[in-house]
């Protein structure tokens, strides 16, 4: 049995583990303080929370994230971990993602396997987190080398497995002549972004010949957003791994706008994909004015290209990874 411990903030981390325990062979046991999606198949184990009050020297000193002391949620939800690992003896856990969860399973002497983000990561508690991993993983393709920039020499244990999505990928298209008005689609997230009804009002209104749907937290939320991506002729996004890697399945041409995240998480996966490899305009912020020239130079570009980023087998390759570092067992 393999154990996943998924982080509460935003949804990219939950679905990702979605699409990964599918891919297992082995039973997987969710361990979260988020609710149980309907979709997971294996045991979840509901964590407290260790939120919600002042946190005395939460860093320990600079070598952790978080693990401020004398905090009673962070207590029980550490206690309640080490007695799952104590009855189940998982044959590995995957983190997605926490440092000091991390070491308290490799303490107990369990394989872990963690799940790599984009950004500045070479603080003490990060390179502390991949040295005591197993193996490390990357959902971005080996051509991304951007995107792992900030990681520590790791080796063979770092592995890049490509995009991980819900979704399996649309057929490539090519670029078609519009006819009729044209569908923006603006992908926000649960994480927060500066995407405001005000400034896509603007936008809607200074592009007449096309139509504009707006999702995410500050739009209209839904759960689902494959069909509206299949049907958009251009799509403006976040740079969260999971939004790039539905619009890459999607396999439609993208405006990304990183958002402020820790670690320059956003903005250097945006870095990466300002390259020449990839169908996307990346710009630093919302623009107040330009929209009719960004859409049309964003409708041109060749979506098929987002095939080398999702070719809808990350999730595969993922589980992989994980079964090969789950085969080191205890001899006692």
């Amino acid at each position: 049995m393999i154990g996943y411990y998924i982080h509460h903030h935003g949804r990219g981390h939950l679905s990702r583990a979605v699409a990964i325990a599918r891919a297992l062979e082995l039973p997987v046991t969710g361990l979260s303080s988020l609710p149980r999606p309907a979709e997971w198949a294996g045991d979840w184990l509901a964590l407290p929370t260790d939120e919600g009050h002042a946190a005395l020297d939460p860093d320990a000193h600079g070598e952790l994230h978080w693990a401020p002391l004398g905090h009673a949620g962070l207590r029980s939800r550490m206690a309640r971990i080490a007695e799952w690992i104590d009855r189940q003896q998982p044959r590995a856990l995957v983190v997605d993602v926490s440092v000091e969860v991390g070491l308290l399973a490799r303490l107990h002497g369990v394989p872990v396997v963690t799940i790599a983000m984009p950004g500045r990561r070479t603080d003490r508690a990060h390179v502390l987190g991949y040295a005591i991993s197993s193996a490390v993983i990357g959902a971005w393709p080996p051509a991304a080398t951007g995107m792992g920039g900030g990681l520590p020499p790791l080796d063979e244990r770092l592995h890049a497995v490509g995009a991980i999505s819900r979704f399996a990928p649309a057929e490539p298209r090519a670029p078609a002549p519009p006819a009729g008005p044209r569908r923006a689609v603006v992908l926000g997230g649960a994480g927060g972004d500066s995407f405001t009804s005000e400034a896509i009002g603007r936008a809607s209104a200074a592009t007449p010949g096309w139509d504009w749907l707006h999702l995410g937290a500050h739009g209209t939320w839904v759960d689902d957003p494959w069909g509206a991506l299949l049907a958009a002729d251009v799509v403006i996004t976040h740079a969260g791994e999971s939004a790039i890697a539905e619009v890459a399945a999607a396999r439609r041409p993208a405006i990304v706008i990183p958002q402020p995240r820790p670690h320059d998480e956003q903005r250097s996966a945006a870095e990466v994909l300002a390259g020449p490899d990839w169908p996307a305009l990346v710009l630093p912020e919302w623009p107040a004015d330009g929209w009719p020239a960004l859409l049309e130079s964003a409708s041109q570009l060749d979506a098929r290209g987002w095939q080398a980023w999702n070719d809808g087998h990350g999730a595969e390759r993922a589980a992989a990874v994980i079964l090969a570092a789950s085969r080191v067992r205890s001899a006692a």
